[in-house]
């Protein structure tokens, strides 16, 4: 495994590796990783003749620099997991790498963009796809992997690749849980101990809704998830959607569309941490 810190160095190898046939696969990262991007890793990898992984903290999505501040970096430690995982290279650049000049381009696609993370994050979505399109644009690659936790993102990203015309596969991939059933997640390293062990009432809520909502509407349905996890000392829902899967739009009924999915960011602790999850209610 080699680890580039040049967007040319890196193009050169691509370069090489292209006139040998080999397609190209990507899995965009923000380090700090764990057995949840090995799982979209060792995918790619299974998937495509060479695997790049991107190690890049970006700072245009974080609209909250606290946030940008305390998450985890953990290079080293990134590079003996994805050498194990059987990458072919790590791209890690420095922002000026990435951002030489300022990034001023605007990515709007309503209502994906817009809605649930859009209205609560604003500017988190144009800084993704800022980047992501920077690295597509790098790495030419033919598929790309995103993992399930982040749902609103693969939308996200796949409205990008169809606004910009480029030819990349995405792929999406399972979200991996821990035993107790928390989403494995790079700000899980943040709780404290006794905020590790209420976090999994996130998706214990969200799996017990989906058994209610045999017998309930939607509006009950979507009430008493909110309640289960405020009613935890400690837990705060800031939003829960219950949506269509494909235009992200609410739904009132469950027989508005055969593609539901509720979606919930909880914050957690004192601090806070901030929480994603989501769940799948039908999908005909």
């Amino acid at each position: 495994m080699k680890l580039f810190r040049s967007i040319v160095e890196l193009q050169n190898e691509l370069f090489e590796v292209r006139k040998e046939g080999k397609n190209v696969g990507i899995v965009p990262t923000m380090g700090a990783l764990h057995e949840g991007h090995a799982s979209l890793v060792k995918r790619s990898v299974k998937e495509n003749d060479v695997t790049v992984v991107s190690v890049f903290l970006n700072p245009t999505q974080f609209n909250d620099k606290k946030d940008l501040e305390r998450y985890p970096r953990t290079l080293d430690a990134d590079c003996a997991l994805l050498e194990s995982c059987g990458a072919t290279y790590v791209f890690a650049p420095s922002v000026e790498e990435m951002y030489p000049t300022p990034d001023k381009r605007q990515f709007d696609f309503p209502p994906v963009t817009t809605v649930m993370e859009g209205a609560h994050r604003p500017g988190h979505f144009n800084g993704v796809c800022q980047v992501v399109s920077r690295l597509f644009y790098i790495v030419r690659p033919d598929r790309a992997s995103f993992g399930e936790k982040d749902w609103q993102q693969i939308a996200v990203v796949k409205a990008l690749v169809r606004f910009l015309g480029l030819g990349v596969q995405i792929v999406e991939c399972d979200t991996v849980r821990e035993a107790d059933g928390l989403a494995k997640s790079s700000r899980n390293t943040l709780l404290s101990a006794d905020e590790r062990a209420i976090a999994p009432k996130i998706y214990e809520a969200l799996k017990a809704s989906k058994e209610f909502a045999k017998n309930h509407t939607l509006k009950e349905t979507h009430d008493k998830v909110v309640a289960d996890i405020n009613a935890v000392d400690g837990l705060e829902v800031e939003y829960y959607s219950i949506v269509d899967g494909n235009t992200l739009l609410d739904v009132e009924n469950w027989d508005d569309s055969d593609y539901i999915a509720g979606c919930i960011t909880v914050y957690c602790g004192k601090t806070p941490i901030r929480l994603i999850d989501h769940i799948t209610y039908k999908n005909k």
